[in-house]
């Protein structure tokens, strides 16, 4: 997410939020995107009360099951074949928190893999990329080599997706270079 804001010509600095990221029992996953982007825009916020503050979460959904980031390699190999040869949907949710303006959307991409063999999937896991990435994969990285079609928002299925963030920023009044004031800083969780 910092390689895409610092693209875009966006100036932030990141600053850490301690956020469950639990599911709510029968959350659907548009919901929980949204729900933590907030979480963890506020828990920044709070202490940055000058700052346009960025939350994000992004999810992986497939068969109306949410895949976050992958706990261990198995759990990352279960992913890989859960996605093999098929299509899944990446969600993001975004919270801008400027001033009295507390904004949030939701982006929503389709992405088509190929079919991966088992010798992919070692491959890929034993290369630790996996981890920490929602649906278990980096479509910027390795992974990219496993992507067919994308439909939506490519820097939504990196994690952000800057033409949302661009529009939730000019509707919170963050306009200026790069959408944020010279006066205020962009933090970013």
């Amino acid at each position: 997410r910092a390689e895409l804001l610092t693209r875009a010509g966006f100036a932030f600095t990141v600053a850490p939020a301690d956020v469950d990221e639990a599911p709510r029992s029968g959350e659907a996953p548009h919901a929980l995107v949204a729900r933590l982007a907030r979480a963890k825009a506020s828990a920044v916020a709070v202490n940055r009360p000058s700052a346009v503050v960025v939350g994000a979460d992004t999810l992986v959904v497939v068969d109306a099951k949410t895949l976050g980031k992958p706990v261990d390699a198995p759990d990352a190999t279960a992913m890989l074949h859960r996605l093999s040869g098929r299509t899944h949907e990446v969600l993001t949710g975004v919270a801008v928190y400027a001033g009295q303006h507390q904004l949030c959307d939701v982006a929503s991409s389709r992405v088509t893999m190929r079919s991966l063999s088992e010798v992919d999937i070692g491959w890929y896991v034993d290369s630790e990329e996996p981890m920490g990435k929602a649906g278990g994969y980096a479509i910027q990285g390795l992974a990219s080599r496993f992507v067919v079609g994308i439909e939506g928002s490519y820097t939504n299925v990196v994690g952000l997706p800057i033409e949302l963030l661009d529009r939730l920023l000019r509707a919170g009044g963050a306009e200026g270079d790069a959408g944020v004031p010279e006066s205020q800083s962009l933090a970013f969780r």
